[in-house]
């Protein structure tokens, strides 16, 4: 697969995740719960794809431990605090925050072997940062927070954390086939589950919140995982963590529409800082 097709997988995921946030908003599901339904679909999506094909079904999950122990890192961690961040903090700043993973990766991406951190990535990750400190701020300055928002905040970070660091570590691991993802889910959603029964109530949806959970483990929890894999093994990576900001663009447009937070200067300023500065990161991909 040519690196041009690859990188056009990855951007795929990137349409995809799009919707992530404003179905979590809608589904209001607990934070492993969530996780739970959607990687359960998303790990049967891609075992029925090998049946269909009439593959080994297991046979990509064996696997190092180091490869299983990122996999579940990247999924479960990163699902488990991006959904615990849209319950605890107001929804539309708690996803913004989420995406400064892309930022990340181009930064993360500068300690790979044979690339280099350069003045205008430190200075992408700088307005980023500032982005943050905006959101906050707005939030502090809008009658403090409550003990939940700033929890709610913290999981945004470290979902945009263990995200980034995961796709970049990814790259280590280029000879791990994309079906291994397959038991990633799996593993994500029996976590999930256990930690479901031990510390969460129990899921009383609506039909129209049972439909926004399932169609996340379709869409951007279920087919965004295996093309993403795809782009950070063989794609353009920093052309990715580039583009990955039409992400909060999108997101945050759609969760507005939908009604769950409303637009702001501050607001406005903050998805500014971040996606310019990820723009600025990335500018030797845009523009070479």
């Amino acid at each position: 697969m040519s690196v041009r097709t690859a990188t056009l997988f990855g951007l795929g995921a990137i349409v995809l995740w799009a919707s992530l946030a404003v179905l979590t908003a809608i589904a209001q599901p607990p934070p492993f719960f969530g996780c739970a339904v959607a990687f359960g679909i998303a790990g049967l999506l891609g075992l029925a794809k090998r049946a269909i094909r009439r593959e080994p079904l297991f046979a990509a999950w064996r696997q190092r431990p180091q490869v299983w122990a990122l996999g579940l890192y990247g999924l479960f961690g990163y699902h488990a605090c991006y959904f615990a961040a849209l319950a605890l903090a107001p929804p539309v700043e708690a996803n913004l925050l989420n995406y400064l993973w892309p930022l990340l990766i181009v930064v993360f991406a500068g300690f790979l072997p044979g690339e280099r951190l350069r003045w205008f990535h430190l200075a992408g990750a700088g307005a980023g940062l500032a982005g943050c400190v905006l959101i906050v701020g707005a939030g502090a300055g809008s009658g403090g927070f409550t003990p939940a928002q700033i929890a709610g905040y913290g999981c945004a970070f470290a979902a945009a954390v263990i995200w980034s660091s995961y796709s970049v570590l990814s790259r280590r691991f280029g000879d791990v086939p994309t079906d291994a993802v397959t038991g990633f889910c799996v593993g994500t959603a029996a976590l999930a589950a256990i930690c479901h029964m031990l510390f969460e109530d129990a899921y009383a949806g609506t039909s129209g919140q049972w439909a926004a959970l399932l169609s996340m483990g379709f869409g951007p929890v279920g087919l965004a995982f295996f093309v993403w894999d795809i782009g950070m093994k063989k794609g353009d990576i920093k052309a990715l963590g580039a583009a990955s900001y039409l992400t909060p663009l999108m997101s945050t447009g759609l969760l507005l529409i939908a009604g769950t937070g409303s637009a702001s200067i501050s607001l406005l300023a903050a998805c500014v800082l971040i996606v310019g500065g990820a723009v600025l990161a990335s500018k030797d991909v845009l523009f070479r």
